[in-house]
């Protein structure tokens, strides 16, 4: 029977990538954001992006993490919230430049 899924494993399949669809939601809106002269904000949010993937792969078990788990769940973890705050605290502490 190939070719053939039941409708519970196209269930399962779309909810693994229910975490990776959420984090990237809130990327658009960052780089929507950015596009429209807000960059602070926008890579605050991109930032927070980030740490949200990182909170969801510590919650997560591996098979529902889907598309966010690249690695093994603690160097996950370690690297999103690590990329996720200097993102944001460069973003909140940059003063001038020529976007104000």
């Amino acid at each position: 029977m190939t070719g053939t899924s039941s409708p519970r494993g196209t269930r399962r399949r779309a909810l693994t990538l229910l975490p990776f669809l959420v984090v990237m939601a809130v990327v658009a809106v960052g780089i929507t954001l950015i596009v429209l002269y807000h960059w602070r904000r926008g890579a605050t949010t991109i930032g927070v992006a980030l740490l949200l993937a990182g909170a969801l792969r510590a919650l997560l078990p591996d098979e529902r993490a889907g598309l966010i788990a690249v690695r093994t769940r603690g160097v996950d973890v370690l690297l999103y919230g690590g990329f996720g705050a200097f993102i944001v605290s460069v973003a909140t502490t940059i003063q001038g430049g020529p976007f104000g």
